[in-house]
């Protein structure tokens, strides 16, 4: 018969009942109750009453009756400190058993009863254990050594169980070595004094390579972490590192494939760019990355985010391997966007066509959301890919011909980038961006229309009916549109004076009289104080030369990229935020970055503001006049009657 009948029974009285069973001298109706005691904590009864009696049972030879003890002890130590410390003798015998087995579970069972009372008692056996002649009770007690740190860290470093634990990492024995390196790492992550900190020297990286090889594969883990924290004393020390760690990338374990890269990527920046070395660690990096993707969609998904880190800081990893990242059908929709966020990190001229050929079969799917990234990535690709620029300006013109309003806004918002990035250059598509206006009902794909009418007012005979036709709802519509509507109507002013006075004399009465917006009411003071004073100043702030807009402003700042890659394979890798960012803790996180390239790299390009405001050049941002100084009864709209604006 299973364990199971332990949980089914339930009657009044069983307490006593077991009670009288714990004291029974019976080996095996000591045990049955045991059992009983155990099950009934596991389903949430308290039996904390039996407390002296199943410490009692703790006097025996048999192992699977003292585990089971021990169980018991570590749930209800905390709740009955007083009397935990009635099982301290046994514990300290415990250490001193023949069996290595006993030995180990005793140490371990101390250290995870957190108790102030017993911690000072557990000194002793632990510093045996950390010395004893079976492997098996070192490693136990290694991470032993973690855990009452935790508990009292000044008792920890006062003892000496730091420079024990060092003197583990020179052990015979790679899973004590493994071990050791955890507790310390650990240690090191949580203790805010110097002497906690795990410093790692060249013989101690040797030491931990040797390790390496015959560790399991969460030691190798271990090790690979702690070997990522350090820095080589020269190339050559790299170098050897490197190729010391390489074969772990075949590991079939994808942690210990990513805590590999991870090592990699770090000290591939200390090998000149010109390398052999280099060279070859580049393309033995790529097979692993790619074998990845043949997993289970969640380890797909965070060999992704993994993924897009490496091929921001070194695409030419992974530039020959495009179709990988080609989307299957039966993929869940976060693996589909995460493979096309890095298809078109790895565009090149080269593969452009293949892209595009992708991507527009993507945007033809039933999965919305899929289908608008599809079609922004084709929007991407021309901004990246200038040769291209006019072939992906085509597939957007035959997706707007599907008249699937989705499809359409999104390549609305596209284009609206793509006229940024080339400016006179593909306006000839207006007139059909034009026939779709009356389809649009997202904020982004209207703040974009109105910005392309407004930016190229001249050049649409009806620009004041179109923005006029947007006027209407005025007080209805989202911030975005209300702002890029008040700057569109100023710059059509700009343009055309004489036909449009009463249009942007009603938008300036709607933002500024009729809004509680406080950045949407500045605005209109700004540009009506600007036209009432000065019309070519005027002219000269809204109508400025934009800066042309660069495909970069996705990527990760340089910075924040080289710290991520340092935290390759933990959760920071797959928000792409530094620990920082999500960790509390006693401690402040300590901030990891790559070190020095060999040779100076070249200047990361700059991220560019986005269009918004109209402003770009001017030093004007966009919302920055927020109850700057200019409230609303400053300007009370007196003395900037319509009539001010003459010759404008």
């Amino acid at each position: 018969m299973t364990d199971a009948k332990y949980f089914t029974t339930t009657k009044k009285g069983e307490i006593a009942e077991l009670k009288a069973e714990l004291q029974s001298e019976k080996r095996d109706r000591k045990k049955e109750a045991v059992k009983k005691v155990i099950a009934s904590m596991t389903v949430g009864k308290d039996v904390s009453a039996l407390f002296p009696d199943v410490v009692n049972c703790m006097q025996t030879d048999n192992l699977e009756l003292k585990k089971l003890v021990y169980l018991y002890l570590m749930n209800y130590a905390k709740s009955q400190p007083d009397l935990a410390i009635l099982a301290v003798n046994t514990f300290v015998k415990d250490c001193e058993d023949p069996n290595p087995l006993i030995r180990a579970l005793a140490v371990r069972t101390m250290g995870c009863i957190r108790v102030d009372k017993i911690t000072e008692y557990l000194c002793e056996p632990l510093r045996k254990c950390l010395k004893d002649e079976d492997p098996y009770v070192r490693k136990t007690a290694a991470v032993c050594v973690a855990k009452l740190h935790d508990i009292n860290s000044s008792l920890v470093e006062d003892q000496g169980f730091l420079d024990l634990l060092r003197d583990l990492l020179s052990d015979s024995n790679p899973m004590v070595v493994a071990n050791a390196v955890a507790s310390l790492s650990e240690i090191s992550d949580t203790s805010p004094t110097d002497a906690a900190q795990f410093d790692l020297t060249s013989a101690i990286v040797n030491k931990l390579l040797t390790a390496l090889n015959e560790c399991t594969e969460w030691g190798q883990i271990f090790i690979l972490d702690s070997l990522a924290t350090y820095s080589p004393n020269e190339e050559r020390e790299a170098q050897s590192i490197c190729e010391r760690v390489t074969p772990r990338l075949s590991h079939a374990n994808a942690a210990v494939v990513l805590s590999a890269v991870k090592v990699l990527m770090k000290f591939m920046e200390l090998l000149p760019p010109d390398s052999e070395h280099l060279t070859s660690l580049t393309r033995k990096l790529a097979p692993p990355l790619v074998t990845l993707l043949s997993t289970e969609p969640e380890i797909q998904y965070v060999s992704l985010r993994n993924i897009n880190l490496v091929v921001q800081k070194r695409p030419e990893i992974l530039q020959n391997e495009m179709k990988v990242f080609f989307v299957k059908y039966n993929d869940p929709i976060y693996v589909k966007l995460e493979k096309l966020d890095i298809m078109i990190r790895l565009t090149t001229a080269a593969n452009i066509a293949q892209v595009l050929a992708e991507l527009k079969e993507y945007a033809t799917e039933v999965d919305v959301d899929f289908v608008r990234k599809s079609v922004r990535a084709i929007g991407r690709c021309a901004i990246k890919v200038e040769q291209a620029a006019e072939r992906c300006v085509t597939t957007l013109l035959e997706l707007i011909q599907t008249k699937v309003n989705y499809v359409v806004q999104e390549a609305i918002v596209v284009i609206k980038d793509i006229f940024r990035k080339y400016p006179n250059k593909y306006e000839s598509v207006i007139s059909t961006l034009c026939e779709n206006l009356d389809s649009l009902d997202e904020p982004d794909a209207k703040a974009s229309m109105i910005w392309i009418v407004g930016e190229y007012a001249e050049r649409i005979d009806n620009a004041d009916e179109l923005l006029r036709s947007f006027l209407e709802g005025f007080q209805d519509e989202s911030t975005m549109v209300q702002l890029q509507l008040l700057t569109a109507i100023v710059k059509l002013f700009l343009k055309k004076p004489t036909e449009t006075q009463e249009l942007v004399q009603q938008v300036l009465n709607l933002a500024t009289q009729e809004s509680d917006n406080p950045d949407l009411r500045d605005r209109g003071y700004i540009y009506w104080r600007l036209l009432s004073t000065d019309p070519a100043a005027a002219r000269e702030v809204v109508l400025a030369e934009k800066p042309l807009i660069s495909e970069e402003t996705d990527k990760l700042e340089p910075s924040l990229l080289d710290e991520l890659i340092c935290h390759i394979s933990t959760l920071a890798s797959v928000y792409h935020k530094p620990p920082s960012a999500f960790v509390e803790g006693k401690t402040p996180v300590r901030r990891m970055t790559l070190p020095q390239k060999a040779e100076p790299s070249a200047s990361e390009s700059t991220e560019v503001a986005p269009p918004g405001a109209g402003f770009a050049g001017a030093g004007f941002a966009g919302a920055g006049f927020a109850g700057a100084g200019f409230a609303g009864a400053g300007f009370a709209g007196a003395g900037f009657a319509g009539a001010g604006f003459a010759g404008a």
